[in-house]
């Protein structure tokens, strides 16, 4: 395996100093994507692709009253992520867990937000991924993607020759993906996308909060 290719899935060696180095790299970028998410103190949530765990503890941050889990198909990322918040751990706030975002164990409608941090790029059958995701939230509730690349400029290319199965989606693609996996029945609601000069991309949506009828489906018999 070349050394970039743990940007995909770390493993080993090379892939525990991957999940380190982006602990460090992406630090900027999860800074600016986490100040347009808006989260309650009690807020439940999820980190899709976790890696090493620093965005976890940020958004532990957040929601100081919460509960935040976190799921990597990298056994490596999972090491490391339970490793860096080992205290919200303990403490009964957070989860890691090995597994793929096509196929989550988390019960339906439970999750406030959701996040996903420099990781779509390489989940298998986007749609797919996309439907978990949207049948874990809760309705109104937020699921954010904040990608380093957005597909508008060479050096996006460039990666994807030097990384195995990455693929770089522009706004639009994303959305239309979004729209397929059931997002396109917001109503109240746009996708707000985002981008700065560095390329930089931001989109969040949220799940429909109200059924054909105008009525919350917090609100409806069950």
């Amino acid at each position: 395996m070349a050394f970039f290719d743990n940007t995909r899935k770390p493993t080993g060696l090379g892939g525990r100093i991957m999940v380190s180095m982006m602990n460090i790299g992406h630090r900027s970028l999860a800074d600016w994507g986490l100040k347009y998410l808006k989260l309650n103190n009690d807020a439940n949530v999820l980190d899709c692709g976790c890696g090493g765990g620093a965005n976890i503890k940020r958004l532990l941050k957040k929601c100081p009253e919460g509960i935040v889990k976190g799921i990597d198909y990298s056994p490596v990322s999972v090491e490391k992520s339970k490793k860096v918040n080992e205290a919200a751990i303990a403490e009964g706030r957070c989860t890691v867990l090995q597994g793929s975002v096509a196929d989550m164990i988390f019960a339906g409608d439970w999750f406030d937000a959701v996040t996903a941090f420099e990781t779509v790029y390489f989940w298998p059958d986007l749609p797919q991924c996309f439907r978990e995701v949207y049948r874990v939230l809760k309705p109104g509730g937020t699921f954010l993607i904040c990608n380093e690349s957005n597909g508008d400029t060479d050096k996006d290319k460039k990666w994807t020759e030097i990384i195995g199965g990455m693929t770089i989606y522009k706004d639009a693609e994303l959305k239309t993906y979004l729209e397929q996996a059931g997002f396109h029945d917001v109503q109240i609601h746009d996708v707000q996308i985002h981008k700065n000069e560095k390329g930089w991309l931001c989109i969040l949506v949220q799940k429909q909060q109200y059924d054909a009828e105008g009525i919350k489906y917090s609100e409806r018999d069950t």
